[in-house]
């Protein structure tokens, strides 16, 4: 800015100085402060009867790195929704906590030596500030952090409340573990083989109640990475088999790990879908990962082996076109189903060069603990790889022998772990069986031109499946369906059933940056969870923060937590009700989805030492029939708006459900849901350059050179190529908040950010463009404030008529998209209005104050100044939103259409209460009409008074 700019011009430097002098005011004040209904923030007058609202962003992780311009996108979006909903009258919970345990900051440690909540609170404390510099209006009392004792100590609690629990199937819910011993007791729960309860030794009776936790430990299958000491979860494997982090091989393995049982909740969590108002995409997301299939149980029995092999299918109907059985290698079954040596006649393609079952077996399995299950999943079907067992099975309807394989294809996870191959009628079996020189039966009547040499996947007539026992040929496959599904029941050989594709949640991480267990064990090796006197359970300080690695492919390699080397605080002695004894602490810690599963309920009573949460705070800001979900039939509760992104659009909501839904089960929460509505919001984008060596360069120092397609570019004077993708460090074209407040203020920063389009669509950034949104806001200060003096501007008359009606359209308009989160078509709103009231001779202050409070929700810090200078003492974020004259909404005109032999021929501007006779003697005189008339005589005229004149002539 030159020197010679007016004295009180709205430059970036003042920008500057207004919005830190609004920030300190709203911090000592206590602006945004909301009221609670009990407990230490109780305030029953402040609260009284206004509508509550909480709005919420999903949990941020507080990156060393900081925040660049996109991160902000959806923080600055909740912020204008929740200064909004205040001015119309809401008690409004609106904060920010961090989701601060996690593998970076311990991969920091471990590479640096610094502790991970050093670098973690170091990190929070630049977060927060850039948050601050950019005016959200936080509730600074209510800010939470997974990582701080009094947090965790909750989060333990919780799960010893879900290890505590079980799930009752005829009940629908869970229940406490005391309840389960006593349904054992009275038989109306039975054992796993049947015996009465009082026959089952101490033992036995505890491995039953373990059995049915809701929180369990058990041996599963895993991903093992040994070059980074620690099983990670599928989400973290990459389609190459590779951890995410460090790009380290993933084996699978069977430990012992904690586990969540997700599963039991399968049906709830679908159908509660209904009841939320999410977007329909995330819904079907949801739906899919849960994946609920309804089919048939069918078993396969074996020649001397005493279990059956058990399939789950939702085609039980193709049963005649089974040819062979396909197991997981990891099935408990396949031990037992290997014979010494090959039956006479064995294919060599079966054997895989093997001179017995035993050894190709365990050759096999050995080459699949090397793969992950993504990979297994995504390997192309042609290339899949499988052995036969030795054994055969018996086809319980046909009688006919089918050889039984294992295949790495098959996961122990999914299902039962075995399919019943059916190639005519599936692709993966299809190749299977082409490879290995296996038959298949049709038993669908393929569409007529279907290429024979491929499996049939659609529907139509069943063929081929017909016996003494059951004919299913010339059925419709549903019917056919039916028909199989009561005969495997009759034969005690099936039974129709559903399957999830949703599995238990593996809770355990061999890590020391994460939520320890609240669990210990007994010289037995018993687990015992930790009364809340106990809690919380704080991590100790370690002098070594890493797991204990391995070479990347040494898959018999085992995981050694970094607790597992604090002995002073594994081993300890504990007095749990019967007398001082030594335990052993759990020395896995908890995954860091652990902490965002609940903390929208700290949000609500963050103080509270002795509960999760105050009984009365959560039902005023979060039970059902509230806030948002006040007159909606069948409302579950929660939150009333969670804006988040897309990458957390499944798990982190998924858990966060489970969760909610247990304590709702034991009567801690009356909410059911713990989101009640969702918005995904979208992205900002960037260009990035590369150099002709394909590295990133610095996009700020990249010079442009022509227009449009002929546009090229350079850096340093060399050709570099430019691309479109998702800011951020490694591709050189971060753009911070921090330097976009310093150029133009943070103000400016919120109206662009707001601006760019819609706000669940991602958006390219563009600093040129900003300006556009400097001048709105310079605009808006000349209108109040002579930049020559410093003096008001404004005049107390009357508004003109004209604008009279744009202010009351621009009133109802902006308040109707701030309610739809539409911000930019707000924003373009107010633009407009500015405009108008700048063309006046004197910016009348009825104009003016409205346009301020409508902007205060986008730019807080200029409207706090400019409301302050119109002469209002206290601060506008409770001044209520301007109110429409709904008298001015009705246009006094309209435009009428004047058609001439069905052909619109001019168009009039008329009253809205013009009379028929008026309207057809204005058409009539209308030149254009006269001109197509041409002469004619009129022989009818149609009036549909004020739109519509048509006139017929000949």
């Amino acid at each position: 800015m030159n020197d010679e700019s007016p004295a009180h011009r709205y430059t970036p430097a003042l920008a500057g100085r207004i919005e830190r002098a609004w920030q300190d005011r709203w911090e000592e004040n206590g602006t945004f402060e909301a009221p609670n209904p009990t407990g230490p923030w109780a305030d029953p007058q402040a609260v009284g009867d206004r509508p509550k609202f909480m709005v919420q962003d999903m949990f941020p992780y507080p990156s060393g790195d900081g925040l660049h311009v996109g991160h902000p996108l959806p923080f600055i979006a909740t912020d204008v929704y929740a200064r909004y909903q205040r001015m119309t009258g809401k008690n409004v919970l609106y904060t920010q906590g961090f989701d601060a345990f996690g593998l970076p900051a311990e991969q920091y440690a471990v590479k640096t030596g610094q502790h991970p909540r050093k670098t973690t609170e170091d990190n929070i404390a630049t977060f927060t500030r850039q948050v601050r510099m950019l005016g959200l209006s936080h509730d600074p009392r209510r800010k939470v952090a997974t990582i701080d004792p009094g947090f965790y100590k909750w989060t333990q609690w919780i799960f010893t409340k879900i290890w505590g629990a079980w799930y009752d199937e005829a009940a629908g819910k869970a229940r406490p573990i005391e309840d389960l011993v006593a349904a054992f007791e009275a038989g109306d729960v039975a054992t796993a083989d049947g015996r009465p309860w009082a026959q089952l030794s101490a033992d036995e009776q505890r491995a039953e109640i373990d059995g049915r936790r809701l929180a369990y430990k058990k041996e599963v299958p895993v991903n093992w990475a040994p070059g980074l000491g620690t099983v990670v979860a599928n989400e973290e494997v990459t389609n190459e088999g590779l951890t995410e982090r460090g790009d380290m091989p993933v084996f699978q393995r069977n430990l012992s790990q904690w586990m969540m049982r997700i599963t039991a909740y399968a049906d709830r969590l679908l159908d509660d879908l209904d009841r939320v108002d999410w977007t329909e995409s995330i819904k079907v997301m949801q739906r899919n990962w849960i994946g609920r299939s309804h089919g048939a149980s069918i078993r396969f029995a074996v020649d001397g082996v005493a279990a059956p092999i058990e399939v789950f299918t939702t085609r039980p109907d193709t049963i005649f076109g089974t040819t062979f059985m396909v197991l997981a290698p990891e099935h408990p079954l396949v031990d037992q189903l290997v014979p010494q040596e090959w039956p006479s006649g064995t294919h060599d393609a079966w054997t895989d060069g093997a001179a017995t079952p035993a050894e190709a077996v365990a050759a096999y399995r050995t080459a699949t603990s090397r793969k992950s299950e993504l990979e297994r999943q995504t390997e192309d079907a042609k290339a899949k790889t499988g052995v036969f067992t030795g054994s055969f099975a018996t086809n319980p309807v046909t009688g006919e022998p089918i050889p039984v394989f294992i295949a790495d294809y098959v996961l122990m996870g999914y299902g039962t772990g075995a399919v019943m191959a059916v190639p005519a009628e599936d692709a993966r079996d299809w190749d299977f069986a082409k490879k290995y020189d296996l038959p298949y039966v049709r038993t669908v009547q393929p569409s007529e031109g279907h290429d024979e040499d491929k499996p049939y996947l659609g529907h139509g007539v069943m063929i081929n499946s017909d016996n003494d026992r059951i004919s299913l040929s010339g059925k419709e496959v549903e019917e056919a369906k039916e028909l199989v599904i009561d005969f495997l029941e009759k034969e005690g050989v099936g039974r129709g059933t559903v399957t999830y594709k949703l599995r238990d949640w593996l809770f355990s991480r061999q890590r020391y940056w994460g939520e320890p267990f609240p669990v210990v064990y007994d010289e037995s090796g018993v687990a015992h969870a930790l009364p809340e006197s106990m809690l919380p359970v704080e991590l100790p300080d370690v002098a070594d923060y890493s797991p204990k690695t391995y070479e990347p492919d040494d898959a018999d390699s085992e995981p050694e937590s970094p607790l597992s080397r604090a002995t002073e605080w594994v081993e300890v002695e504990l007095d749990l009700g019967d007398g001082p004894k030594k335990y052993r602490r759990e020395t896995d810690t908890m995954p860091n989805w652990a902490g965002s599963c609940w903390y929208e309920l700290r949000y609500t009573d963050p103080a509270n030492d002795e509960r999760f949460v105050d009984r009365g705070c959560e039902e005023y800001w979060m039970g059902p029939g509230r806030g948002a979900g006040a007159g909606v039939a069948n409302d579950p509760g929660g939150v009333d708006l969670y804006v988040g992104g897309p990458e957390h659009a499944v798990l982190h909501l998924l858990y966060a459900r489970f969760w909610h839904k247990v304590l709702f089960d034991l009567g801690e929460v009356t909410s059911e849901e713990p989101f009640r509505r969702l918005f995904i919001h979208g992205y900002v984008q960037a260009y990035a350059f590369r150099d002709h060596r394909g590295q990133p360069v610095p996009a700020a120092e990249v010079v442009e050179h022509g227009q449009g397609k002929d546009m090229t570019f350079t850096w340093q004077g060399e050709p570099v190529t430019r691309e479109y993708g998702k800011m951020g460090k490694s591709l050189k074209n971060v753009v911070t908040p921090d330097e976009m407040s310093a150029e133009y203020g943070a103000d400016t920063f919120r109206v662009f950010e707001m601006s760019m389009g819609p706000l669940d669509i991602s958006r390219p950034w563009e600093t040129r463009a900003v300006v556009g949104s400097q001048r709105f806001l310079q605009r808006l200060w000349r209108n109040v404030v002579d930049e020559e003096t410093g003096d008001l501007r404004v005049a107390d008359e009357a508004p003109s008529e004209d604008l009279k009606r744009l202010l009351a359209k621009t009133i109802d308009g902006v308040g109707r998209d701030y309610e739809a989160l539409q911000f930019n078509t707000a924003i373009a709103k107010l633009i407009e209005l500015n405009n108008a009231i700048t063309k006046e001779p004197a910016p009348p202050r009825e104009a003016v104050e409205a346009l301020v409070l409508m902007t205060a929700p986008v730019a807080p810090h200029i409207a706090e100044e400019l409301w302050s200078r119109l002469g209002h003492p206290e601060t506008l974020t409770y001044e209520a939103f301007p109110a429409a004259d709904e008298s001015l909404l009705v246009d006094d005109t309209v435009t009428c259409v004047v058609q001439v032999q069905g052909k619109v021929r001019d168009r009039l501007e008329v009253p809205v209460s013009i009379s028929d006779a008026d309207l057809e003697a204005m058409a009539r005189e209308s030149e254009k009409v006269l001109n197509a008339l041409d002469g004619k005589q009129i022989r009818k005229v149609i009036v549909r008074a004020p739109k519509l004149v048509n006139i017929v002539a000949g």
